[in-house]
């Protein structure tokens, strides 16, 4: 089934349905899902109070996280706790939801963002704080705000592969020490409006962990199957939104406009082969109430079918969507159908089906 009424795409310009840009699992299924929420609690009206300074200095008013992007508060760990520690966390309760022991474990991806170092790999640190077994394979995948959706796309393909029984997905993502950097440097007296804007979203990130356990549908038939997918990318646009753990630079309108092209293009392509216009619940990655009402606008879709954490947690990044759907999960039943989605900076746009 076609969306409404799609924009035409030109013939020449249709993505080839070849790779990875489409997916199916045969036998991969979702055990459980776990979310954490970092414990400090930052609200809007803080940042404002810290910024005053300098908002006052720009004629910039008060009450904009709340008003542009609908945050009202967001998260931060304590200092004590590393981003290998937030994800482990997650992965510990992800693995007794799921009733499965650590040694069942054949690989565990790592999808975090936010890390201490380059090197080891971060799932190396939650490889050992979970005692996964030595056999279990373990990295790092990065891509963005979407590190979590590809960690089950490579995990559902080694389960119907059978190269393991059980994959872990874990995130742990924290906004404390680059908030920190990005108020200090806001309020030098240096600072100018466009400085504040281009980290305007900086100050929307949240702290928060994940975790998923997925393994073979065959030996967990009550579980939720993992359907398949697909991925697009726009990386023409990587340098609209550039960061590190000290700074991050976003070009809010052009962002926001590509990102969302960009889904709807993707939607259009996979009407072909997917009919998702009618699903039980939408669970997107969460960035900011205009992101959200955007994209719900522009592809016609029904907003109540839309959870949503980012008035509470912000942008917590790949744990944003896992988090919005562990939360979510209460109000689903079996058989309803559940699309993850998201765009992530890149850019790069990816949809999973769950069959609930």
């Amino acid at each position: 089934m076609r969306l409404g009424a799609p924009t035409p795409l030109d013939p020449n310009l249709r993505t080839p349905l070849n790779g990875n840009a489409s997916y199916r699992h045969t036998d991969t299924a979702l055990l459980s899902v776990s979310g954490l929420e970092a414990p400090v609690v930052v609200t809007s009206a803080q940042i404002d109070e810290w910024l005053e300074p300098t908002m006052k200095r720009l004629g910039l008013r008060a009450g904009m996280f709340e008003k542009l992007a609908g945050i009202v508060e967001r998260r931060w760990w304590p200092e004590e706790v590393s981003f290998a520690d937030a994800a482990a966390m997650a992965g510990a309760k992800a693995l007794s939801e799921a009733g499965i022991d650590a040694s069942a474990v054949g690989l565990l991806i790592n999808t975090s963002v936010s890390r201490d170092h380059l090197e080891p790999s971060t799932a190396s640190a939650v490889h050992h704080t979970l005692g996964l077994p030595r056999s279990a394979l373990n990295f790092d995948l990065s891509n963005a705000c979407l590190g979590f959706v590809n960690g089950m796309q490579l995990a559902g393909t080694m389960i119907d592969a059978g190269q393991i029984d059980y994959a872990l997905i874990v995130d742990g993502e924290g906004a404390r020490r680059t908030h920190e950097a990005t108020i200090a440097r806001l309020l030098r007296p240096e600072t100018t409006k466009a400085d504040w804007l281009r980290e305007f979203a900086t100050l929307t990130l949240g702290s928060g962990s994940a975790a998923a356990v997925l393994g073979r549908a065959s030996d967990h038939p009550g579980a939720h199957r993992v359907l398949g997918g697909i991925s697009r990318a726009g990386t023409e646009h990587h340098e609209l939104c550039v960061g590190d753990l000290e700074q991050m630079r976003t070009d809010h309108g052009a962002l926001l406009e590509a990102g969302v092209a960009l889904a709807e293009r993707a939607w259009a392509e996979a009407a072909d082969e997917w009919d998702w216009s009618h699903m039980d619940a939408y669970v997107m990655h969460q960035v900011s109430k205009v992101h959200t009402a955007t994209i719900i606008d522009r592809l016609g879709l029904d907003a109540a079918k839309f959870p949503v954490t980012f008035p509470r947690l912000g942008n917590i990044g790949p744990a944003a969507l896992p988090i919005t759907l562990a939360q979510h999960q209460q109000h689903l039943t079996a058989g309803d159908r559940v699309l993850c989605m998201g765009v992530g900076s890149g850019l790069n746009v990816s949809c999973v089906e769950i069959a609930w």
